[in-house]
């Protein structure tokens, strides 16, 4: 089981649509990257090359 990370100020923003989107901030916080091809990826995922 993944264990719970609590969402602080700086974690998240809003987009126009209404979704929550995560922050380079929180992927760091969360401490691996989940190859979803997130917006803010610190780890430099590329869903092209499926690879960092």
């Amino acid at each position: 089981m993944k264990e719970f990370i609590p969402l602080e100020e700086g974690d998240f923003y809003l987009s126009p649509e209404g979704y929550k989107v995560f922050t380079a901030q929180y992927h760091l916080k969360r401490g691996y990257c989940c190859e979803s091809n997130c917006r803010h990826c610190p780890y430099g995922y590329s869903i092209k090359t499926n690879s960092r």
